[in-house]
């Protein structure tokens, strides 16, 4: 039987939730309160305890050999030079400026989709900007590398609002690119790519040589042993966390009958009631997020998983462990 064929509708970079807003990443400076990716955090937190990486914070820079004073940490004492002068003598070291921070932001087709709210796209570019501004605030670097499936915007790290902006425009364009198409009604973009992700860490780790805090913003779609190689060595020298973009969508199949779904000029009849359909959806995302979690425990790298349902904000401020209060932090 022949379905009759659907036109597919170009949604408007003006439609809320499907296409990000450079004036509303720009509004989340002011919801970017609350919450820190430095070491000292909430017991509550995923980055603090036995089970998720203690951020390395800033570096610290060996400053003098001096005298013993009260209230010197112990721990700093240079026992070779006090059995030498027979008086204790402590190692003195000052905080670097700053910690550079690298955000990878992924932009592919396979973050054009969303059920409420937002498209994951739109939301992955809210965490990057929260990201952006939080770290700014902080005092500290912050660079980005934008990819979708065909290309990566590279912004080197530089403390400045300017820069900031320069993220969140490269991120904005690539938003904008998805899903579009010609006068023809022809999409103008080339196939999915997940090989991207893997061109997107090679980047992070030519970039992150040391000390780097590391954020990679995506749905981790086509990670393979490769990616994880790529992960593990950036890991090695730099701190690293992935903010886990998801749709709640992708958890449970809804039942909605017979349904036309499509991806570009091709599509395809489903019908959602099936139980065994519902449950290789189901599967298929649990695998997935089994994946990116082992490979994050095993690399002491936190998992934060965002939902597209629900403000970006309050899920980083809830699951680092803070409460809705605002202020400085």
């Amino acid at each position: 039987m022949e379905y009759p064929r659907v036109k597919p509708r170009t949604p408007s970079p003006g439609e809320p939730g499907v296409y990000a807003s450079l004036d509303d990443l720009v509004r989340l400076q002011y919801k970017a309160r609350g919450f820190t990716f430095l070491p000292r955090q909430p017991v509550h937190s995923i980055l603090a305890g036995r089970h998720a990486s203690r951020l390395r914070g800033r570096g610290l820079n060996f400053e003098e050999l001096r005298g013993y004073l009260p209230g010197d940490d112990i721990r700093n004492i240079d026992w070779k030079v006090t059995a030498r002068y027979r008086e204790p003598h402590v190692r003195v070291y000052t905080e670097e400026k700053d910690r550079p921070a690298l955000l990878l932001v992924d932009q592919r087709m396979s973050m054009f989709f969303g059920s409420r709210r937002a498209m994951k796209s739109v939301t992955a570019a809210e965490c990057a900007a929260l990201s952006a501004w939080r770290i700014l605030d902080a005092g500290d670097r912050v660079g980005a590398l934008a990819f979708n499936d065909d290309e990566i915007i590279e912004v080197a790290p530089h403390r400045s609002e300017g820069r900031v902006m320069q993220i969140l425009r490269a991120v904005v364009d690539m938003n904008h690119r998805l899903g579009t198409r010609s006068a023809d009604n022809k999409s103008t973009r080339g196939p999915a790519n997940p090989g991207q992700l893997n061109a997107a860490l090679q980047g992070a780790q030519r970039l992150a040589k040391h000390d780097y805090l590391v954020i990679l913003i995506s749905d981790c779609f086509g990670t393979d042993d490769e990616s994880r190689r790529l992960f593990t060595q950036i890991c090695q020298h730099n701190d690293a966390i992935t903010a886990f973009i998801y749709d709640p969508l992708e958890q449970q199949l809804p039942d909605a009958g017979r349904i036309v779904v499509s991806e570009g000029d091709l599509q395809l009849e489903v019908d959602t009631g099936s139980h065994k359909l519902q449950q290789q959806f189901q599967s298929q995302f649990n695998e997935r997020l089994e994946r990116v979690k082992t490979s994050s425990r095993q690399r002491a790298a936190p998992l934060l998983p965002i939902r597209t349902d629900e403000g970006v904000a309050e899920q980083i401020r809830t699951q680092l462990g803070y409460s809705g209060r605002s202020g400085r932090q």
